[in-house]
């Protein structure tokens, strides 16, 4: 996809409407100039209860936990760091007595861990109540988004000394953020935020959690 855009000359975004929301971005925004100090460990979870039939549910159909929901995960700590990771371990459960996971798995748990020393503790679930939320350990405090990848509600926490507080930061469509940045882009000839290679990125770890899962063996990530 990313070299048929370069020959067509066209725009390529992927359509992570996370990054043009500002709650995230305000997120990312405190991790670059380390509002907090160094990132130490994350945690994320993004988990639902998925009823069959559903196209989650097959395999054929590029169905399981983690290219749905756990992505959501992986591409906020890669967002949260501003870095790669460099090697990643992780667990899969596909219980018997459950046939909707004949196809694919239950649940992964994954951990990612980045060249400055941060390490991202992962899990997605299909069989969970919902819950859709991270927490950024930092030197001097915490950054927490409960919930984080919802459609609207969102909810910034940050602490420091014992002082904890809900920021509150005006909701906007998320939907409609991304398409006005890529007519933008359009428009004006600009390289989106979101370009083809920030999802080639993504599949790249999924690729190494799957192996790593399969294996039991952590996985090694070369760029």
């Amino acid at each position: 996809m990313i070299a048929a855009a370069r020959q067509a000359r066209k725009k390529l975004m992927i359509a992570y409407r996370l990054h043009y929301e500002p709650f995230n971005r305000k997120v990312m925004e405190l991790c670059a100039k380390k509002a907090f100090g160094e990132i130490k460990t994350i945690s994320s979870s993004n988990c639902q209860d998925v009823k069959a039939p559903n196209i989650r549910l097959s395999r054929k159909l590029g169905g399981g936990p983690l290219g749905d929901i756990g992505i959501y995960s992986l591409n906020a700590a890669r967002y949260i760091t501003h870095e790669e990771p460099v090697e990643v371990t992780a667990f899969a459960h596909q219980p018997k007595d459950d046939p909707r996971f004949r196809e694919v798995p239950q649940s992964v748990a994954f951990t990612l861990h980045f060249p400055s020393g941060a390490i991202a503790n992962c899990d997605c679930s299909f069989a969970s109540a919902p819950v859709r939320c991270y927490s950024v350990h930092c030197a001097q405090g915490l950054i927490e988004m409960n919930p984080a990848f919802s459609y609207n509600g969102l909810r910034l926490f940050v602490e420091r000394e014992k002082r904890r507080e809900d920021w509150q930061i005006p909701e906007i469509n998320q939907f409609a953020a991304e398409m006005d940045h890529f007519s933008e882009c359009v428009l004006d000839d600009k390289q989106p935020r979101t370009p083809g290679e920030e999802g080639l990125a993504d599949m790249i770890v999924i690729e190494a959690i799957e192996e790593a899962a399969r294996s039991g063996k952590a996985v090694k990530l070369k760029r």
